[in-house]
């Protein structure tokens, strides 16, 4: 799904990189210990905001020069780049109970093993980690031997390695001693930072592995990708998604410019669905050269890129800057979905 990624040696002097400069996240430098290091201020002036372009289109029918509604049958005004053909942004797609639903997903179901996460390569498949987090456990390491495998419990996971991990709870640690190797459930779901749907992708090969077990692709999520891609497609084609995968981003996160060029049909639309705090999405050209355009993502926008958009670079950083506990407030959604409080941006891609 996420091709060329690589930076040239040059990268301080394309256009791309100094974007990608201009809308980083930095700390303040204040030198004083006694105040918490504060967020320097980033210059938003410039970045499209296609909220105010949908209340101004639905209130007076006009958008900005360089930007049009999109004339087709679809159930909410779509929006377009002039200079960027197949790139189309859908603002407010989701309602807020559909964006409840899906960051639940993300956080509870989508990271369950098949379904594999960056966590894999360490810790083998984890399950239930959203839940473990909830109730303040730790994953710890344990001697593997023969013996020990027929009698593994549900709890148990294991690597390449012949290592057990297990979640066990947090005050039974201390009583292992010290040689054992521990990590925290919440520390681990903090450091989540993708998981793959579908089809699974092969990060160290760059391309998909057909032949890795792999959970389906809910349908209720399919359906989901079928109606949002539908601006994007020729008549008479339905978007049929086969693989997905699941961004999560922290304060000042990013995913460095890149392609999505792992797809052998680029006519098909990359379906790209934004969750949780605020985001800012640079698209640049077919040259990091170029300078690209800055978006605001909220969630519930939908954004779809097919056609020569599959060939321009682009780039997700989480943008939001309240603070708090990261658990907390993913538990607050189990009652209702707190955009202004959260401290996570889940972006849901699907490919075709």
């Amino acid at each position: 799904m996420y091709g060329s990624n690589l930076v040239p040696d040059d990268a301080e002097r394309t256009a791309f990189r100094r974007a990608e400069k201009q809308y980083k996240v930095y700390y303040d430098d204040s030198k004083s210990s006694k105040k918490k290091k504060q967020l320097k201020q980033v210059d938003l002036s410039e970045v499209v905001d296609f909220k105010a372009i949908l209340q101004s289109f639905n209130q007076s029918g006009e958008v900005p020069p360089g930007t049009f509604a999109l004339q087709c049958d679809f159930d909410r005004p779509v929006f377009c780049i002039e200079n960027r053909p197949g790139f189309y942004f859908i603002p407010d797609a989701l309602t807020v109970e559909e964006q409840g639903k899906w960051i639940r997903e993300s956080l509870i179901s989508f990271p369950q093993p098949y379904n594999r996460t960056n966590h894999n390569a360490v810790y083998g498949p984890i399950k239930d980690l959203f839940m473990a987090a909830k109730e303040r456990k730790i994953l710890v390491e344990e001697e593997n031997s023969t013996g020990d495998l027929d009698s593994m419990s549900d709890s148990s996971i294991t690597n390449n390695d012949a290592k057990i991990w297990k979640f066990v709870e947090e005050n039974s640690v201390s009583s292992r001693g010290s040689i054992c190797k521990s990590v925290s459930a919440s520390v681990l779901l903090r450091k989540l930072r993708w998981s793959t749907l579908g089809l699974q992708f092969d990060w160290s090969k760059r391309n998909y592995a057909v032949s890795l077990p792999h959970n389906k692709i809910p349908d209720a999520l399919c359906e989901l990708a079928k109606k949002m891609a539908a601006p994007a497609m020729s008549k008479g084609e339905v978007f049929q998604p086969e693989g997905a995968i699941v961004n999560y981003f922290g304060l000042g996160d990013m995913l460095g410019g890149h392609l999505d060029d792992m797809e052998a049909d680029w006519s098909k639309p990359i379906v790209s669905i934004s969750l949780g705090c605020k985001a800012i999405f640079l698209l640049g050209g077919k040259s990091r050269d170029e300078p690209p355009l800055a978006m605001f993502l909220r969630s519930g926008d939908v954004v779809l890129m097919a056609g020569e958009a599959r060939e321009c670079f682009h780039e997700t950083k989480s943008l939001e800057i309240k603070r708090g506990s990261f658990i907390k407030e993913m538990e607050k959604l189990h009652e209702k979905l707190n955009q202004q409080q959260m401290e996570i941006y889940v972006s849901l891609v699907l490919s075709s």
